[in-house]
């Protein structure tokens, strides 16, 4: 097979419809648009969830909940995914970054106690729950605020 040899699957390509060339191509005079009415018209048509008058759905639908402006949304770390790291290491969001625990950093990185820590790490984060100070310190290692 060579590159000049190929072709498109049976009905994979299609012809643009080119409106408004005249009686013959059967697509002239109203251009596919019929007889009158809005959507006849140039610039002409409802918007989008436009229901001809009905109250449209985005209305009847009651709103729900609240999005807060100010919230801090923080990336997740369990302490399980903590043990890959070598015994006294200081556990940094930049560390955490280049080792691919975590993707992006977003408003902070807070540290959760879910697993056991099994080496001793000095991790500095943004926030720690409860548990994961706890279990941080039972492993001998210290947890610090940034």
């Amino acid at each position: 097979m060579k590159l000049h040899e190929l072709s498109s699957a049976v009905g994979a390509r299609h012809t643009r419809k080119r409106v408004g060339r005249g009686a013959g191509s059967g697509m002239g005079k109203t251009s596919t648009r019929g007889h009158k009415g809005q959507n006849s018209r140039s610039g002409g048509g409802v918007r989008p969830g436009f229901e001809g008058g009905q109250n449209p759905l985005y209305r009847r639908l009651p709103k729900r909940g609240f999005n807060n402006p100010n919230r801090k949304v923080f990336a997740i770390v369990n302490l399980t995914e903590l043990n890959q790291f070598a015994e006294g290491t200081e556990v940094t969001p930049e560390v955490l970054m280049t080792s691919g625990i975590v993707k992006s950093p977003k408003d902070g990185i807070k540290i959760l106690g879910n697993g056991e820590l099994t080496v001793k790490l000095t991790v500095k984060a943004n926030k720690f729950s409860q548990s994961a100070v706890d279990k941080i310190q039972a492993a001998g290692g210290q947890s610090e605020v940034i």
